[in-house]
């Protein structure tokens, strides 16, 4: 099923597409995976470059009305289809309750819902749309899907572009990797309180609160300094020592009214 919309700069069309929730295995069922393909007006028949977004557990990025930064670039080459991972945005979530009687059940069900799995999706996809080879970018997690792609289907790729998530490749143990992004980790706090000092203070007055009240979410799941701590990835960004930094002094504003 597809709807195409018009809109100042794109042309939109949006798919639900059937997929098997094991490939392979066609008595699990099935689950959607929605995808929304974005070209220039002049450039219906241009080739495909798929985007695969980061996360893992984040739907794709959704175009601005007229197209803006590197989506508005793509499509002077190419039309650009941005894929919900199976589990995300508008594909078959996972959902609240994860399916299955036991544990051992449901972490079954959750390896369904990997890169190879989201890798074999496109594969579908591909053939469903014609497409002989396409193009990829990969951000982050979703440069790590590349990687699967390239192992278990190269033939049905053009190129591929890789953005911050290139994942190791040689045969270090996972402990050395993960101590070598400690380090970084540890350098990028040092850097960002040297930028903004009054920080560490207000951090400490947020952390020891959640410690001590229930503090809740508009979902109604309960904000825990360890859950908190999570917006610790912003430290890798470009823009987040300043996304961090307005937090604190937003957290500062509403303490003034109590």
């Amino acid at each position: 099923m597809s709807t195409t919309y018009r809109m100042p700069g794109a042309v939109l069309t949006e798919r639900e597409h059937s997929v098997p929730l094991v490939h392979g295995d066609p008595l699990r069922g099935t689950i959607s995976v929605f995808t929304r393909e974005l070209a220039a007006p002049d450039g219906l028949d241009r080739p495909y470059l798929v985007f695969l977004q980061g996360g893992p557990g984040f739907e794709a990025a959704r175009p601005t009305s007229p197209p803006s930064g590197w989506m508005a670039r793509a499509l002077a080459d190419f039309r650009v289809l941005l894929l919900d991972q199976r589990g995300t945005g508008r594909s078959t979530p996972v959902g609240p309750v994860i399916p299955g009687a036991a544990p051992a059940d449901q972490a079954e069900y959750l390896t369904h819902f990997r890169a190879d799995s989201i890798v074999l999706d496109l594969e579908l996809i591909r053939a469903e749309l014609g497409v002989e080879r396409w193009s990829l970018l990969g951000q982050s997690f979703g440069g790590f899907t590349s990687l699967t792609y390239l192992s278990l289907a190269p033939e049905g790729l053009r190129e591929v572009l890789i953005t911050g998530g290139l994942a190791p490749i040689t045969n270090r143990p996972v402990d050395e990797v993960y101590a070598a992004t400690w380090a970084r980790v540890r350098e990028a706090n040092q850097r960002y309180h040297a930028r903004y000092p009054g920080d560490v203070d207000r951090l400490r007055t947020i952390l020891r609160r959640l410690d001590e009240e229930d503090v809740r979410l508009p979902n109604g799941d309960r904000l825990t300094s360890r859950r908190f701590r999570q917006i610790g990835m912003w430290l890798g960004d470009s823009a987040g020592f300043e996304r961090l930094h307005h937090l604190c002094g937003f957290n500062r504003s509403m303490q003034r009214f109590g």
